[in-house]
């Protein structure tokens, strides 16, 4: 694998921290601000609508920018959104250093995404792309966790003021090793809107906000469910959070190596596994062994779908994907955002705590029928002879991608 991907991962390590390090930090935020839970959820909402508006606006903004000068601005972006959280004197300018922050977040992926499997040949796209997403599920493993630690021994600001440190090093990776790799001729934005005609494209996105929807519907609650219904203490939440990323790192490696060989196949499988853990949660949330296990699967299966979804939305939008790529990524965050709010919902009507991993478990057993759809009417697009739009095979349109 080429050494630029090391500097993606770095980004995404930031980026990841920052996503992320939020929900073991709930609780503080909220008695900080004098505001409820499920309020300060909004913190969470908020970056991901963010991401979902900023990653086809950023993207588009940057169509005649080269690729490699658009990710620095990117960090940079993303250095001042997370000082703004640091700084903020008030709930309300917490929120919107959020959402500046979170707008560099779905054009990077985005645009990641896109080198990343640029720089790779076409049977080695999908490692390549988990290979810069390692870099977010590392950063569940140490950048959350310690980001958690500190916020909880010096106060959650000092903590968004690391991660704008962290932006920092990844800003000097990206400037130091990605190359510089030029716009690709002949590609106007009329070319990258023209993939979402594309139903398989379409269908795609709709996975990404269910699927991962589910992930994020139990995990932005997990502060309180831990702590208030399984029975941790306070301070344990930041090795449990260590737990969920290892289960991240995991299936988000696995995914990669298996998209690469079975993409819809690896969708079922993780998919159906994730609905059945997240209503079981609902049970396991009540014992602490088995909620910590629960947890560790929920990361690995939900970290699993990143890889083959991703790359699905490159195959099919195949000749101009960066904008469909980017527009994916804002497709998890519409995802964590709405599971975010619906868990929110369901906790402040008096439903308890463990509430939202039924609402995940719905969005992740939805999604799964839309992979059914989805490669039902791609079989029977190739036994029409490829009339139905998406219905190249998956090498030939994997070349095809940037040509």
């Amino acid at each position: 694998m080429p050494l630029a991907l090391l500097a993606l991962a770095i980004g995404a390590f930031g980026i990841g921290t920052t996503e992320f390090v939020i929900m073991g930090l709930l609780p503080e935020v909220a008695s900080d601000y004098g505001v409820s839970i499920p309020t300060a959820g909004y913190l969470v909402t908020g970056y991901a609508l963010g991401v979902m508006f900023g990653a086809p606006l950023m993207t588009v903004l940057g169509t005649r920018v080269p690729r490699k000068r658009m990710l620095m601005l990117l960090m940079g972006l993303f250095i001042v959104g997370n000082l703004l959280s640091a700084l903020a004197p008030a709930f309300a300018v917490m929120l919107i250093g959020r959402v500046v922050a979170s707008l560099a977040h779905g054009a990077f992926f985005g645009i990641g995404s896109v080198v990343a499997a640029d720089l790779v040949a076409p049977h080695k796209k999908a490692g390549a792309i988990a290979m810069m997403f390692t870099g977010l599920t590392v950063a569940n493993v140490v950048g959350v966790p310690l980001g958690t630690l500190v916020g909880q021994a010096a106060g959650w600001r000092v903590t968004f003021a690391v991660v704008a440190a962290l932006g920092v090093v990844g800003l000097l990776g990206v400037a130091g090793l990605v190359p510089d790799v030029p716009r690709a001729e002949g590609v106007r934005l009329r070319h990258e809107l023209a993939a979402f005609k594309n139903v398989q494209v379409l269908l795609a996105m709709a996975m990404t906000v269910l699927g991962f929807g589910g992930v994020f519907a139990a995990i932005t609650y997990i502060a309180p469910m831990m702590t208030r219904v399984a029975g941790f203490a306070d301070g344990s939440v930041t090795w449990l959070l260590v737990l969920f990323g290892l289960g991240m790192v995991g299936g988000n490696l696995v995914g990669g190596r298996f998209a690469d060989r079975a993409l819809m196949p690896m969708l079922y499988i993780s998919l159906g596994a994730l609905s059945v853990v997240l209503a079981l949660f609902t049970l396991t949330a009540h014992d602490k062994v088995a909620s910590a296990v629960t947890l560790f699967l929920i990361g690995a299966l939900g970290f699993a779908t990143v890889p083959p979804l991703q790359k699905r939305v490159l195959d099919h939008a195949h000749g101009a994907p960066t904008l469909a790529s980017a527009v994916n990524i804002g497709a998890f965050n519409l995802g964590n955002a709405l599971s975010a709010w619906l868990g929110g919902v369901v906790i402040a009507a008096g439903l308890g705590y463990t509430a939202p991993n039924w609402v995940g478990a719905v969005l992740a057993a939805a999604a799964l029928v839309l992979a059914v759809v989805s490669a039902t009417l791609e079989r029977r697009g190739s036994a029409s002879g490829g009339v139905v739009a998406g219905s190249v095979p998956a090498e030939q349109r994997s070349a095809a991608v940037h040509h």
